[in-house]
């Protein structure tokens, strides 16, 4: 009796063991979809979206966190209809140019021209700013934490808020020459927009509010952080004015010099700006009169936004007319070439007299390559290659 109860028992375990593999061998692996099969087939004709949405959450670098800065929160569902309308040539009104016409991601969301092309054929009044010059607009332009001393958008300075700067841009006569209820019109008519805006907002209707803050949804999602200059900070305890151990010996110089005359106005961490606005002696006479032209007062004449200077060799040509093709000709400037403007910035002055003379920096030729070379160390690659900023349009 007892061997047949240890047979019994020895079979059980064997069928056991074979019912386990089998379910093994059988087992689902459960992926997350954001869309059913009808909606992921409507959008599938025309982007090349994730069937998974990619998550546009932030994480900012060590040293920021370090300062108190906080990541913002940002809607994956939201971000990534705002980045189909980024890429949408819908968006102009002949369906010729996108935002990304003129910020283009492998160069930092920048032009590579002096003035961009508008949906018309039209030159741009000024320079496209580069998106990809903060680590992260909603951080160094709120504040979070991070001083940024009110920092805004467009060389003047005449929006607060990507929302603000996006509607401008879209309704300009130049750039992309939209009616607003037109591309309301145009856009619920699209199927795939009736999917992705369901998606972020529970509704497919379009509103100029809606499309605004989406691609500022998308905008708050770009984090530039880990160039080799954030590389050195996270690993210096966040003091810029260290020498970097991962630096060259020039680069180190380079970052020296670039404290030591650049960044009482461009801040030493390339996370917040010293100062917004600023007349760096460009002309002695302005044909564009930059903030003055805004605010009709003298005392801004020849001022220009002070922008941020991350993955700066990437996105020349430079200053808000584009006049200076390298970043040689930048550094020649502030060597030698300011001009003796009535409102030129203070400290471009000789002992920062409000009378002095323009300030001769005169840099040799073995301290202009050392500043060039620090500003390469400003190059975020992975920043310029991260697919959830790419074109998602097939």
């Amino acid at each position: 009796m007892k061997n047949i109860n240890s047979r019994y028992a020895w079979f059980c375990l064997f069928f056991l063991s074979i019912f386990l593999m089998g379910c093994q061998e059988d087992k689902v692996v459960i992926t997350k979809a954001d869309y059913t099969d009808a909606e992921y087939e409507v959008l599938a004709r025309t982007l090349n979206l994730p069937r998974e949405r990619a998550d546009y959450s932030v994480t900012l670098p060590l040293h920021m966190a370090r300062q108190g800065a906080t990541a913002p929160a940002v809607s994956s569902a939201k971000a990534t209809l705002g980045a189909v309308l980024f890429y949408d040539t819908k968006l102009s009104a002949n369906n010729t140019v996108s935002c990304a016409s003129c910020h283009k991601q492998s160069l930092a969301f920048s032009d590579d021209v002096a003035l961009s092309k508008g949906f018309n054929g039209e030159l741009t009044k000024r320079n496209s700013l580069a998106l990809g010059s903060a680590p992260n607009f909603e951080v160094s332009y709120n504040g979070n934490s991070v001083s940024s001393q009110g920092a805004a958008f467009f060389w003047d300075e005449r929006a607060h808020t990507i929302q603000e700067q996006s509607i401008l841009t879209l309704q300009d006569d130049i750039e992309m020459g939209m009616d607003l209820d037109e591309l309301k019109n145009r856009l619920e008519s699209i199927p795939y927009y009736n999917i992705l805006f369901t998606k972020a907002y529970g509704s497919g209707a379009v509103t100029p509010d809606r499309v605004t803050e989406a691609l500022q949804e998308f905008i708050n999602g770009f984090i530039s952080g880990t160039s080799r200059f954030d590389e050195g900070l996270n690993r210096s305890t966040g003091d810029p004015f260290a020498n970097f151990a991962e630096f060259t010996a020039q680069e180190n110089l380079g970052k020296t010099l670039f404290n030591t005359n650049c960044s009482s106005c461009h801040g030493a961490d390339f996370t917040s700006v010293v100062e917004t606005v600023a007349n760096n002696g460009l002309d002695l006479e302005y044909t564009d009169q930059g903030i003055g032209a805004r605010t009709r007062l003298d005392f801004d004449n020849g001022k220009f936004k002070v922008p941020f200077l991350r993955n700066i060799a990437l996105t020349g040509p430079y200053m808000h007319d584009g006049r200076f093709a390298t970043l040689e000709e930048v550094i020649d400037h502030y060597s030698e070439g300011i001009q003796a403007h009535e409102n030129l910035d203070i400290r471009l002055k000789t002992n920062f007299q409000f009378h002095g003379e323009p300030l001769k920096m005169n840099f040799t030729e073995e301290e202009k390559a050392a500043l060039v070379a620090f500003l390469h160390t400003l190059t975020d690659y992975q920043f310029i290659q991260d697919e959830r900023f790419a074109d998602p349009f097939k």
